[in-house]
Order: C-alpha cells, then sequence, then structure tokens
C-alpha cells in the first residue's frame, strides 16, 4: 500500500485485568488494518502487557506475527487461570454471568487481602503471571522491535510519583511493576526502587506520546467505564465505582492537561504546531463492559476472554469505518464535555457570544 495512504497513531492502553482482553480485540483489529500505522503505545497493567506482546511480535514477523502472538499471549494466561480458586459458581455460568462476585475463592481472597499483606501471605514471592509473562515474551526483542515507541508505566511506591520504563530496558519486572496490585502482591523491586501498579498515576500516561512521537493522532483505548447512570447502593457497587473512578482519575487529569496544553499551543504567542494539531480519540465499550463489574476482572475462562476479543475488535472495526476521515483532521473525544461538562462548555460559549467588545467593556 502505497506511504501516503498509511496514517500513524499512537495508542493509550489502559490496565484492567481480564477486561484487556478487550484491548486484546481492538489491538487485532487496528493490526489487520493496512492502512494504519502504530507508532507509539504507552501502557498500564494489561495495558503494558498487550504493549509488549505487540511489540515482541512486530519485532519478530510483522503485523500478522503480532496478532498471533497477542492470541498465543491471552490463551496461556485462560490456560493459567484453569486452577485458579477463583472461578464462576454453577448458578452464574447457567444466567450467564461473567461476575465472581459469589464466587467461594474470590470472596475468600478478597477478604484475606484486606487482613493479610502479600508478604504475610505469600512470603516466597510466587507469582505465576510472572513466569507466563517471561514464558511468552522474549523482551531482548522487545528492545529491539525499532519502528515501535513504547511507554510502560508504573507508580513508584516511595515518591508516589510515575515511573516510566523505555526501552531499551523494558524487562518482564518492568511489566509486573506496572501489573503489581499491592494488596496482591509484593512491590516490585527494580534498581533499588520499589514499584505498585501504574493505574494509581498513569492509566495510561500519555505525556510520553506527545514528548517522543510525530503522530498527531492519540487515540485511548479505555476499558474502566467512566459514566455510571445508577447510583451504587451495595458494599460491592460502592467498591467497584471507587475502583472505577480511582483508575480514570489519572487518565482524566492527563487529558485536562492535553486540553490546557492545546489551548495554550494555540494562543497566537504561543505557535506549537504540534499541539494545535493534536487530535484524540478513544475507543470503548462501555455499554457491554459497564455491567460487568471488577471482580470479572480476574475471571481467565478462554469463553470470557473471547467475548472480550469479539467486542474489542467490533468496537474498533466500529471506529475505523466512522472515523477513519478525522485521522489526520480532528479530534472525535470532545475533551472540554468530558472534563468540564457539556453544560458548562455551552453556558461558556453563550457568555463569551453575548460579551461586549473589549473596548465597551
Amino acid at each position: 500500500m502505497p506511504q501516503s495512504h498509511v496514517k500513524k497513531i499512537d495508542l493509550g492502553l489502559q490496565g484492567g485485568g481480564a477486561h484487556g482482553a478487550f484491548t486484546w480485540g481492538v489491538l487485532d483489529r487496528l493490526l489487520a488494518e493496512e492502512r494504519i500505522e502504530i507508532e507509539g503505545i504507552s501502557g498500564t497493567s494489561a495495558g503494558a502487557m498487550n504493549a509488549v506482546v505487540v511489540a515482541d511480535g512486530l519485532a519478530a514477523g510483522g503485523r500478522e506475527a503480532a496478532r498471533e502472538a497477542l492470541a498465543r499471549f491471552w490463551r496461556a494466561v485462560s490456560d493459567a487461570g484453569r486452577n485458579s480458586p477463583m472461578q464462576r459458581t454453577w448458578l452464574d455460568q447457567i444466567l450467564g454471568r461473567w461476575t465472581l462476585d459469589f464466587s467461594p475463592g474470590f470472596l475468600t481472597m478478597d477478604l484475606l487481602s484486606r487482613l493479610v499483606s502479600p508478604y504475610e501471605m505469600n512470603p516466597l514471592n510466587i507469582n505465576p503471571l510472572r513466569d507466563l509473562l517471561a514464558a511468552n515474551v522474549d523482551f531482548d526483542r522487545v528492545n529491539r522491535c525499532d519502528p515501535l515507541k513504547l511507554f510502560i508505566s508504573a507508580t513508584n511506591v516511595r515518591t508516589g510519583r510515575p515511573h516510566i520504563f523505555k526501552k531499551p530496558n523494558i524487562t518482564v519486572d518492568s511489566v509486573m511493576a506496572s501489573a503489581c496490585l499491592p494488596l496482591m502482591f509484593q512491590a516490585v523491586e527494580i534498581d533499588g526502587e520499589a514499584y505498585w501498579d501504574g493505574g494509581f498515576m498513569g492509566n495510561p500516561v500519555l505525556y510520553p506520546l506527545i514528548e517522543e512521537t510525530s503522530s498527531s493522532d492519540l487515540v485511548i483505548v479505555q476499558i474502566n467505564p467512566l459514566v455510571r447512570e445508577s447510583l451504587p447502593r451495595t458494599a460491592r457497587d460502592i467498591l467497584n465505582r471507587i475502583n472505577e473512578i480511582d483508575f480514570n482519575s489519572s487518565l482524566m487529569k492527563d487529558l485536562r492537561a492535553i486540553l490546557m496544553l492545546k489551548m495554550l499551543g494555540s494562543a497566537p504567542e504561543h505557535q506549537d504546531e504540534r499541539l494545535r494539531n493534536l487530535a484524540v480519540h478513544r475507543i470503548h465499550a462501555e455499554q457491554e463492559l459497564v455491567d460487568l463489574g471488577v471482580s470479572s476482572k480476574m475471571n481467565a475462562e478462554w469463553a470470557f476472554l473471547q467475548y472480550l476479543h469479539d467486542i474489542g475488535w467490533r468496537t474498533a472495526e466500529s471506529w475505523i469505518n466512522d472515523h477513519w476521515d478525522d485521522l489526520g483532521v480532528r479530534s472525535t473525544y470532545p475533551l472540554e464535555h468530558v472534563l468540564w461538562g457539556l453544560d458548562t462548555v455551552m453556558q461558556d460559549a453563550a457568555d463569551a457570544a453575548t460579551a461586549p467588545p473589549d473596548h465597551e467593556a
């Protein structure tokens, strides 16, 4: 395909446990689209895992190899979860619910995590996910994937600040740091510093994509719902909503900063063409994911992962069909409406339209 017909994008991949299979489906469709070239990826937790698997596959054999690597990785995740005590109950299976809210194994682990630290419950620091990742990803090859810029975020436990791992220093520990839930796993220590899940300070971190790539299109793959219409009233629903708000808050802060920078870059005294032309997009499936609940992020059943993959593929397919012509032209994610509220933006616009000229004020 002629290079002039190819559009470059950057990707920001959220974390969310098993819900990262939705992102697998999105990536599968984007990699199948030869008109799209992925220049950079910033990933957190499950997003970081998807990111390194894509980089490994691209370095090994291009787009098709990356798609195959993603499928193998998520199949390995499911296989590793077969012996997990966190399984759906027979009633949930009959009713077609993917949640683990009534799973004895999940409820036991959830209670223990609030009473006993991972240093006490797992003193040997055994983590099968680390072994799985090391077995399925060649990190030397990841760091040699020249066409793709890669950014993996974790949270520094001591300073509370985000830390970005970049090539050529991305390791299995970098990704495990990005996915380290502090109530479940011991902090990951790298070069004398301890790290927890990157979602606390960046889910995902967006500024490296703006600073270190040339693409004018930033696409966020979001798997944590922003909006829930119903008020949570049960203890479980309240905890679920707190989790969603917590892991979306850092993204909202990054988006607010981007909006401020775009406004500043458009000012006559700050002619920053990159910021002025930066277009922000979002691929999400809130309607499908909103009812799954946080506990389903621990559900590694292959049928569930395939279900999420298929939602991701269809969502990405619709996004490409709807917004191909917008790439390189305009944002399709209205940051003003998301961050400030549509009513506020409309009122500000109305006030500006009716305000007298400066010399009459």
